[in-house]
C-alpha cells in the first residue's frame, strides 16, 4: 500500500514537472521571439514615385513606389503595406502592397542595411474624388503626394506594424 502511495506521487510529480516544462519552453520561445521586436521598429519607408499606368474615363491606374529601408542589424520581410494617399491635401482612395500569400522565403528580403523598393498599383476612382482633382492626377498636375498607414515587417518569430507618414 505505502508503495502505490509513493508511486502515484511520483507519478503526479512528473506530470506536473513536464507541465511546468512545456510553459518554460513557451515562455522561452515568446521571449526569444520578442527580441526582434526593436528591430522591426527601426523599419523606415519612402513615397518615392508615383506614374500614370493607364487611364480611362472612370478609373485611372497609378503605379505607387515606397523604398522600405532597414537601418537595422536583422533581417526581415515586409508582408504588407496598407496606405491612404492624399495628393494636394485631399484624399485619394486607399491602397495595398501585399505579399501576406507568399511564405516567407518567395518575399523581397531586407538585410541589414538594405534598401529595397517596392511598387503597388493605386486604383483612382472618379466617383470618390472631384472631376477636379481626378483630371489633376491624370494630367500629372498633383504637386505633393502624402501616403499615410500601416507596414507590416516580419522575422521568422516576430511580426512588427509600425505606422508612417511619408511625402513626395
Amino acid at each position: 500500500m505505502k508503495s502505490q502511495t509513493k508511486l502515484a506521487l511520483q507519478s503526479r510529480l512528473t506530470v506536473y514537472a513536464a507541465i511546468a516544462g512545456v510553459l518554460a519552453l513557451m515562455g522561452g520561445i515568446v521571449y526569444y521571439a520578442s527580441l526582434d521586436n526593436e528591430s522591426l521598429n527601426q523599419v523606415e519607408i519612402q513615397l518615392t514615385d508615383i506614374t500614370l499606368r493607364e487611364s480611362g474615363e472612370n478609373e485611372s491606374k497609378f503605379n505607387i513606389t515606397f523604398l522600405v529601408k532597414n537601418p537595422s542589424e536583422k533581417t526581415f520581410t515586409v508582408s504588407s503595406i496598407a496606405y491612404e494617399l492624399f495628393g494636394d491635401d485631399q484624399l485619394l482612395g486607399s491602397g495595398e502592397y501585399s505579399t501576406e500569400d507568399i511564405a516567407l522565403p518567395g518575399r523581397a528580403i531586407f538585410y541589414a542595411g538594405s534598401e529595397v523598393p517596392l511598387k503597388s498599383t493605386f486604383v483612382l476612382n472618379k466617383v470618390d474624388v472631384s472631376s477636379t482633382i481626378y483630371e489633376d492626377m491624370t494630367n500629372n498636375k498633383v504637386t505633393k503626394f502624402v501616403a499615410e498607414g500601416i507596414i507590416t515587417t516580419q522575422t521568422t518569430w516576430s511580426v512588427g506594424e509600425n505606422e508612417f507618414r511619408t511625402e513626395k
